[in-house]
């Protein structure tokens, strides 16, 4: 059976909402949660980009059940694989072992700013390779001092002083071949946000038969189906470029010219908008059909969450629990 989760989008919300929202998803049944982890928004008209890390130990006060999962962080700039580490591990220990640390090489958007340019696709995944490996060793090490030499990364006699009792386990975003050998020969489980069957095969094939798949989509509910459409554009108009788009653009203005052109019915076809259960279930549907264990949904617009929650609690959830 597959999970269905709840998503903190710090792109859209300020810091506090995000935290009190995961808490009515919480108490609405939610299996899990995941955050997003930027330093800016895709486009202006988000206008939030609160820390990701900050907001998870908040999270982990202020819930007690929900499963809490980085979505993913980017370990080979804007951070050092041993700070991400020692975050990760002390999120373990802060929510009572409800943490996955989810990993990705990272977008233009969050990881130029500071300053040491956009490397390559294939020296981008050379990286995130090394900084699995390194935030391995740490997780364990057992509380011994870890030396690493990479291309990339060095560690200098480094240990995590606070080592939770349970093993995070790390999640690998994918997108192609390179991405899934990577997640299926190091990582715990898969992360993905396109419902392509041939990404599960392909980490099955590198050794992650078994493991999770944890997959995302993007809904808008409303009772009117048009405003939803209209929100839905006006913030996630770049959902539809790709990801070989998303990782390259460097800023929000940037976002917003490559989809000048992009109409809203187009994002309509793409995403489920408005109050039909049925539309939604059919658009979310292609991720259980590729074998994804888990699906997290992300509700598009910060001021409707309380009321997406509602109807998820009432009408949607139940329906995706029964396919």
């Amino acid at each position: 059976m597959t999970d269905f989760g709840y998503t903190m989008m710090c792109e859209q919300s300020p810091p506090d909402r995000l935290v009190h929202d995961l808490q009515k998803a919480e108490e609405a049944g939610f299996d899990f949660s995941v955050i997003s982890d930027h330093f800016q928004p895709w486009l202006e008209e988000q206008g939030h980009s609160g820390y990701a890390w900050s907001i998870l130990g908040a999270a982990a006060q202020a819930t007690e059940r929900i499963g809490l999962m980085s979505f993913v962080t980017c370990p080979i700039l804007r951070y050092h694989p041993a700070i991400v580490a020692q975050k990760a591990a002390t999120m373990q220990i802060l929510s009572g072992n409800r943490f996955r640390l989810g990993l990705g090489a990272g977008e233009n958007l969050n990881e130029h700013v500071v300053g040491r340019g956009w490397p390559s696709v294939g020296v981008r995944h050379r990286m995130l390779a090394e900084a699995v490996d390194m935030i391995a060793a740490l997780f364990d090490s057992s509380g011994d001092r870890v030396n690493y030499r990479g291309e990339y990364y060095s560690l200098e006699t480094a240990k995590l002083w606070d080592l939770p009792e349970e093993r995070v386990p790390i999640g690998v975003a994918v997108s192609g071949r390179d991405s899934c050998e990577l997640a299926g020969s190091k990582a715990d489980l898969m992360v993905a946000v396109e419902p392509k069957a041939e990404l599960g095969e392909m980490f099955d094939k590198a050794g992650g038969t078994g493991k999770p798949r944890v997959g995302q989509v993007a809904v808008c509910y409303d009772p009117d189906r048009d405003a939803a459409v209209k929100r839905a554009h006006e913030q996630f108009r770049w959902f539809g470029l790709g990801w070989k788009v998303n990782a390259d653009l460097p800023n929000p203005d940037s976002f917003d010219s490559a989809t000048q052109f992009v109409e809203p019915q187009q994002v309509a076809e793409a995403l489920p908008c408005g109050p039909d259960v049925e539309e939604h279930v059919q658009k979310i549907k292609p991720f259980v059909d590729a074998g994804f264990t888990q699906v997290a949904l992300v509700q598009i617009g910060a001021e409707h969450q309380k009321p997406f929650i509602d109807w998820a609690e009432n009408e949607l959830l139940p329906a995706l629990r029964a396919l």
